[in-house]
């Protein structure tokens, strides 16, 4: 998800805001829809202008309140400054994701710096602080206390207290903060590489990849760093050297631009720490979070790798065995052999071919496959949505409960030049009671269409899925009595683990033979869910050392002086953790877009992954079909957004506190 604002939430999202519009709908009424078919940059700039002066126009009008500060008022009136600062931030960070050329895609990027600045000039103000901090809370509800406190919590976490000139201090650093990282961002999206390659160096992989792929007039074949043609060469191409080329062009997107980004925003963020009264950014960040500080970060990180380090070493030796076999002599796997060899060793291990699961994975069945399962699982209508888009590829949907529309949402799913290069959800607007429901994106970057046009490969399902599951958090959350409580908004390190645990569905074959299937028509064989269930926890160990490698990245980085070699430092961090340690050649910092997004905190996919298992296991023991199961799942963990902290919208659910037993035990398994 990708977060649009400090204290909410990426990936892989967007933060959405909350509420008390039901008095004053024409906050966000105003705002009206998407520009879908804006045709210049300047119409994107004149809506940003509507948001900002009627933020500026309401940021007055409560700093200037008089008489008794309540909930009613004060709150509410903030409460607003909140929706529309959130609802900005999600429809302009839209623009700067999707939009056809880098003019309008710039004129989104700009005003999301513009919103970001209007969002710390309010969580500066100190008048405001003193009226929120002046309501009585003696008769809130539990809500509203929680928000309350939360929120004069992130005011005197971004430096209220301060003194006048150091508040300007902490505003000055947030503003060039948020205009570097949006360079940072526009670089990756802008980074797409292509290498050439002869028709031959194409054996091994998929016929329908290789009937795509048509040689040009020089008789070579071009293939991209775009997902649909990357992933499926590390997965499959018989020519190691083909593999190596591709993985350091796609090791080396936004190289060496992003470096200068990226020291800028290390220095700045450790000034603002420094200016914050904190060691060291990590510190300042995590203080929200449910792991709130970077020693815990670190336990934590330390107890998952002892867990899945034995695993890792299991896998790896599998891994090398069957390299043996096919380059005799072998003494190492190296990094661009670790997909290619998956797949060999789950067919020599496992009796299971992914080349074989990937004939049943056309884009089109997998989404109505998606959205049929959120319909069997929570009784919902998923229908099409008549609006404008803003390309011909983008679908529109919205959700219906019992005659009601409680959501719409774009599939923006097929790469595109300049636009974002990874997956995540983006909210876009929040829901207001009796008003009008939540609005989101899902921005993905899959094959296009039928078997004629490109298949997906498994792994690209469970993306789907993993941010649906986003979308489904943003959907039955999205409309609270606060706007500031609405969908994903809760702590970030658990925003993740409603997206991870429905992953788990994607190796369900009730689920899967309801959709995936081959050209013919015909639906996955039984016997091959089987064989994928049996395979899918090699490697299971290597990718959570590798991500555990990518959390450590993020740690150090905002703990430790900045390095002179960012490329050295990432590699050396990385490999503590790693099964197979990065080749020098990489350069993958420049293309972590989750160091913009995250920061610090990149270790919150693995601590919601311990939360998912935990999640999952009250399914595995009632069924992943499970009516009643799945509606209190709703009720207790995605209808209530933010409503309460994290960790007791789980013992809710699960009627304990967090374990990590699940992710041990799931760690441990080889079938």
């Amino acid at each position: 998800m990708k977060s649009l604002l400090s204290g909410a939430l990426l990936a892989a999202t967007a933060l959405t805001a909350a509420p008390a519009m039901a008095a004053d709908a024409s906050a966000l009424g105003t705002m009206g829809t998407v520009l879908a078919t804006a045709a210049s940059p300047d119409e994107i700039a004149a809506k940003c202008k509507v948001y900002v002066d009627e933020i500026e126009r309401r940021k007055a009008e409560l700093a200037g309140e008089t008489g008794p500060a309540s909930i009613g008022g004060t709150l509410e009136r903030y409460d607003a400054i909140v929706g529309l600062l959130n609802a900005g931030l999600g429809e302009f960070e839209l623009y700067k994701q999707v939009m056809a050329d880098q003019e309008r895609r710039d004129a989104g990027g700009a005003c999301a710096v513009e919103l970001a600045k209007l969002a710390s000039e309010l969580s500066l103000s100190r008048p405001i602080y003193e009226r929120l901090k002046a309501i009585d809370t003696t008769e809130a509800d539990p809500a509203t206390a929680w928000y309350l406190k939360r929120t004069l919590g992130d005011f005197e976490r971004a430096g209220v207290a301060l003194d006048a000139d150091k508040r300007g201090h902490v505003q000055a650093l947030n503003e060039e903060i948020a205009k570097v990282g949006d360079a940072f961002d526009t670089n990756i999206a802008n980074a797409r590489k292509v290498i050439k390659v002869k028709p031959e160096e194409l054996a091994g992989l998929p016929q329908d990849y290789i009937d795509a792929h048509k040689p040009g007039a020089d008789g070579l074949v071009e293939i991209s760093t775009d997902y649909p043609d990357y992933q499926p060469v590390m997965a499959y191409a018989d020519s190691d050297a083909l593999r190596r080329r591709l993985s350091e062009a796609y090791m080396q997107r936004a190289y060496p631009a992003n470096d200068v980004k990226l020291k800028e925003l290390f220095f700045l963020r450790q000034q603002l720490a420094d200016l914050l009264g904190r060691p060291n950014y990590a510190t300042l960040v995590l203080e929200d979070k449910m792991v709130d500080s970077p020693a815990k970060v670190q336990s934590l990180i330390t107890e998952m790798a002892e867990a899945a380090r034995p695993a890792a070493m299991r896998d790896y030796a599998k891994s090398l065995a069957v390299l043996k076999t096919i380059e005799p002599g072998a003494d190492k796997v190296d990094y661009w052999q670790v997909q290619w060899l998956k797949g060999k060793v789950q067919q020599k291990y496992y009796d299971y071919d992914p080349q074989e699961a990937r004939k049943y994975f056309a884009y089109n069945d997998v989404r109505d496959g998606i959205l049929k399962l959120t319909e069997d699982l929570f009784g919902v209508e998923i229908r099409p949505w008549d609006t404008p888009t803003w390309d011909p590829l983008v679908e529109t949907y919205e959700m219906v409960d019992h005659g009601k529309v409680i959501g719409r949402f774009y599939f923006d799913s097929h790469p595109r030049p300049g636009k974002y290069t990874h997956a995540n959800m983006i909210p876009i607007y929040p829901g207001v009671e009796g008003k009008a429901p939540p609005v989101a994106a899902l921005v993905m970057n899959l094959p296009t269409g039928d078997h004629s046009t490109g298949l997906m490969e498994h792994r690209d399902v469970e993306t789907f899925l993993h941010e649906f599951g986003h979308m489904l958090h943003g959907m039955f959350g999205g409309t609270q009595e606060w706007f500031a409580q609405s969908g994903v908004t809760t702590e970030w390190d658990f925003v993740e683990a409603p997206s991870q645990m429905l992953e788990n569905w994607v190796y369900d074959y009730d689920t899967l033979a309801k959709f995936a299937r081959d050209k013919d028509g015909k639906p996955i064989p039984r016997k091959l869910v089987e064989k994928m269930n049996k395979a899918r926890y090699f490697n299971l160990g290597m990718d959570d050392m590798t991500q555990l490698g990518y959390a450590n990245i993020s740690l150090q980085f905002h703990q430790n002086p900045v390095p002179s070699d960012l490329g050295a430092a990432t590699r050396s961090y990385y490999d503590k953790y790693a099964t197979i340690p990065m080749p020098g050649y990489v350069q993958m910092q420049d293309s972590f877009g989750h160091l913009n997004g995250y920061s610090a905190i990149y270790y919150t996919y693995r601590w919601s992954k311990v939360i998912a298992d935990d999640l999952f296991t009250r399914f595995q023991a009632d069924g992943l079909r499970n009516a009643g199961t799945a509606a209190e799942y709703r009720a207790k963990i995605l209808a209530r957004g933010g409503t309460a902290p994290a960790a007791e919208l789980v013992r809710d659910f699960l009627g304990r506190d967090i374990s990590l037993d699940a992710y041990k035990a799931d760690v441990a398994k080889d079938q």
